[in-house]
């Protein structure tokens, strides 16, 4: 890492070059400079940024082997995403190093917050350890306190909002009304979530709503309507969930959140009922002997980050890693479930129904989903029918 482990940058680019000739350091400082200069505007000149401290020293560690150079380049950003992914785009530009011909490739951008993130879930461990051999009873809610910690460290920030990690990526997001809402969201799991921060809609919301689906999640009280008068002014939103009366989103309980965002409307239609009415047949369609095998499935599962594809009649067709079913799932044609060690995401979802899988299975919830045909199954389904069979 750049001797900057530098507490402002939020982002480390790596960059890989090779030179068909011998070159130096200062070289290469020169050629970075010289070579993107003026190339993005005045706004994100190099020696402009460095000497506002919005970028940190640039590392060059050169070798030479046979006549020709390699060099690694590490350069601290503390910009935003976007800004700092045109900077480093800018670099493989650059095809000449001192006199010789070059090619400069970024091997990634690292978040340098996901390192210090590792680092508190690490720390906060041993603190937990260490309070737990000082004769601490109550563990359970130790651990609840320092995973509230930890998720509340996960707040991030898109164009000045407060928001969720995952809020660029997915493809359905949660807006909520305050910094405090999306607290209270992230130490629930739920990441995809963003605030307004203001009476006023701003144009990030207004944006986001044009490329995602969105589901207004607002206070129960007289300025969750206010909120929502003006965001049905200037936004496309999908759904809309309200706290219970009288109560505000940042003080609800993870089962209530959950019921909020089950209980949904969609905006401008009555189709709630059919939608629960549709998936509950569609799980229905999974006989008893179906789910007693997947149950059993899923339980052989915990722990191992792996999965089953399923084909009709019970069949297993394929145990492989988690990080395969992708690639597993196209070399079937007819699979009846895929039955995972993990949460169910909107991702699972969409893949399974790409490959046309009639059931998933998984160990619970990461985020609501919309499964349209597709039945879902977690491992309470399977205790509730252990229970019933009783």
């Amino acid at each position: 890492m750049a001797k900057l482990a530098q507490n402002f940058a939020k982002y480390l680019i790596h960059a890989r070059l090779h030179a068909k000739g011998v070159i130096e350091r200062p070289d290469v400082i020169g050629a970075v400079f010289g070579q993107t200069e003026g190339l993005l505007g005045v706004d994100l000149d190099l020696r402009e940024l460095q000497r506002t401290g919005r970028l940190g020293r640039i590392e060059v560690e050169v070798n030479t082997s046979k006549g020709k150079s390699y060099a690694d380049i590490i350069i601290p950003s503390s910009l935003d995403s976007s800004e700092t992914s045109l900077l480093a785009a800018s670099l493989e530009t650059i095809d000449k190093v001192g006199p010789c011909d070059a090619e400069i490739e970024i091997s990634k951008v690292e978040d340098v917050r996901s390192q210090k993130r590792k680092y508190v879930i690490e720390r906060a461990k041993e603190i937990l350890r260490a309070m737990m051999d000082e004769g601490e009873t109550d563990s359970q809610k130790l651990s609840e306190t320092i995973r509230e910690a930890v998720r509340a460290w996960e707040v991030s920030n898109y164009n000045g909002l407060s928001c969720g990690p995952e809020i660029q990526n997915a493809e359905e997001i949660i807006v909520v009304e305050g910094r405090a809402d999306v607290i209270n969201l992230l130490k629930n799991g739920i990441k995809n979530v963003v605030a307004i921060e203001g009476t006023k809609i701003p144009d990030p919301i207004v944006q986001l709503a044009k490329e995602k689906t969105v589901t207004a999640f607002l206070d129960g009280d007289r300025g969750g309507d206010l909120i929502l008068k003006k965001l049905h002014a200037v936004a496309d939103i999908d759904f809309v969930a309200r706290a219970e009366e009288g109560k505000e989103v940042e003080e609800l309980t993870k089962k209530q959140i959950f019921k909020s965002l089950r209980d949904r409307e969609p905006v401008g239609g009555g189709e709630k009922k059919v939608v629960e009415e549709a998936e509950e047949e569609t799980k229905e369609g999974v006989d008893d002997e179906a789910k007693r095998f997947l149950g059993s499935l899923l339980e052989d599962l915990i722990g191992t980050r792996a999965a089953y594809v399923v084909g009709n009649g019970n069949k297993i067709l394929s145990k492989v890693p988690l990080s395969e079913i992708g690639d597993v799932a196209s070399d079937y044609a007819d699979i009846f479930a895929i039955v995972f060690d993990g949460k169910i995401n909107q991702s699972i979802v969409d893949l399974a129904l790409q490959r046309k899988v009639r059931c998933l299975v998984g160990m619970d919830y990461k985020e609501h989903v919309n499964a349209g045909s597709l039945a879902i199954l977690v491992l309470n389904d399977f205790r509730s029918l252990e229970v019933r069979t009783e």
